[in-house]
């Protein structure tokens, strides 16, 4: 592999008269709403440096997951469009963006690009409008498809444009708009994937005591960046289905709602732990429910785990108590720490929150560590939440809030930025 410095930035780009194809992550639409801004705010960097160095802007993104798992039909609706996107460009920048339509072929969405968006290409040549954003990547059949079918796409992509610039850190998936695409253009990394890997030299990097908090509703996908952060960390801390899991595993507890995979997982993940004395932190309250329905009166309470005998069957657990949050073990190792990573919700949103308040207001506490946040889940819980808390640390330079979780997770299983595919294929076409 490549060496980093050798990753083709867009600040080596000659951008005057081209357009310029922009991959980036606006994947924020949910049922045709925007919910968080944050990452179309944090490409807007790009994408005025593109504009104010001569360059006509192409986007492009994925939305949501059209795809039905089932039967394998790319569903086609407002739900996942990139319209909303559009709109709040349009009244945020007053700029004028235009979406091409083409014809789906039924159940297969989008087959190709048609030659219908050649007037689009000449309107933004001819500064008519003011950019080009293009359906939703996953509606188009090459998009995650393998072989022939994804280089077509990629190659009709880059027919659209002269310059190719990946800005799209959280869509770490090798697909025809991350990877395949630069074979066919001159790429470059945006200035947000820039921004992202450096702050990953933070994760790899850390100042001690690192500390990492890590939650989830799936161990298998979280499982390989677990053994490597527990192995990095000087203490990791568990949240959600993950914890739950390995309360079962470790413990005997029948946990209402658990699945065989994921208590299979944690057994494995057990006993590794069981070789790394002192770093796994368990947090002591825990919050049974008898319903998956909301936090109901009388249908929910708090135990301590250290009370509890092996076998104990429990109904859902769906958070970590706040007293857990308040044990002095807890509270030494928060307000010592020096990094904080943290991809975690505490509780089952919305109703159970008050594990990830308390664990977001303790990791406030500490005013010298700098703390890192995982995108998606964390980043609007945190905003829903603790607006004020969150508005502050978009701003504070001890505070960074990375725009894609799972991207975060895959590189440091990897163990380097540089192994993500989107970035090794910028790398190999520089």
């Amino acid at each position: 592999m490549k060496s980093s410095t050798k990753l083709p930035l867009l600040q080596e780009a000659d951008l005057k008269g081209k357009v310029v194809l922009v991959r980036v992550d606006h994947n924020v639409v949910k049922k045709g709403l925007i919910h968080d801004p944050y990452r179309i705010d944090a490409t807007l960097g790009t994408l005025y440096y593109i504009v104010s160095r001569g360059g006509k802007l192409i986007l492009m993104s994925h939305v949501g997951r059209p795809k039905d798992k089932k039967s394998g039909a790319i569903i086609i609706n407002e739900e996942t469009s990139v319209k909303p996107i559009v709109e709040y460009f349009e009244n945020k920048l007053h700029v004028k963006f235009a979406i091409p339509e083409f014809l789906p072929d039924a159940d297969k969405g989008y087959t190709g690009i048609e030659t219908s968006v050649n007037h689009l290409i000449r309107d933004l040549r001819e500064d008519r409008i003011d950019g080009i954003y293009l359906p939703n990547t996953r509606w188009f059949s090459g998009e995650e498809a393998k072989g022939e079918a994804a280089n077509r796409f990629a190659y009709q992509l880059a027919g659209l444009a002269d310059i190719f610039v990946n800005d799209a850190f959280g869509s770490w998936q090798p697909h025809a708009s991350t990877v395949g695409i630069t074979q066919y253009l001159p790429s470059y990394a945006g200035f947000l994937l820039q921004k992202e890997i450096q702050n990953l030299d933070r994760i790899f990097k850390p100042q001690k005591p690192f500390v990492t908090v890590v939650a989830g509703s799936k161990f298998d996908t979280k499982i390989d960046s677990l053994f490597t952060l527990l192995e990095k960390s000087d203490h990791l801390v568990l949240g959600g289905v993950i914890y739950n899991a390995y309360l079962a595993a470790k413990y005997g507890f029948e946990i209402k709602g658990l699945d065989q995979e994921d208590i299979a997982h944690a057994n494995r993940f057990v006993k590794f732990a069981a070789k790394h004395p002192d770093k796994l932190v368990e947090l002591p309250y825990i919050v049974e429910s008898d319903t998956l329905d909301g936090r109901k009166k009388g249908k929910y309470r708090t135990h301590d785990i250290r009370k509890l005998q092996k076998g104990t069957k429990l109904n859902y657990i769906l958070d970590v108590a706040r007293e857990s949050f308040a044990e002095k073990s807890v509270l030494d190792i928060f307000h010592g720490a020096h990094t904080i990573f943290v991809n975690a919700v505490m509780g089952f949103t919305p109703h159970f929150n008050e594990g990830t308040i308390a664990l977001d207001e303790l990791i406030d506490q500490n005013c010298d560590a700098v703390k890192l946040y995982g995108g998606g889940d964390t980043m609007q819980e945190l905003k829903r939440l603790l607006p004020g808390l969150y508005i502050m640390a978009i701003d504070n330079p001890k505070y960074y809030i990375f725009t894609g979780g799972g991207a975060v997770l895959k590189a440091i299983e990897q163990g380097t930025a540089y192994g993500l595919e989107p970035v090794k294929a910028l790398l190999g076409s520089g």
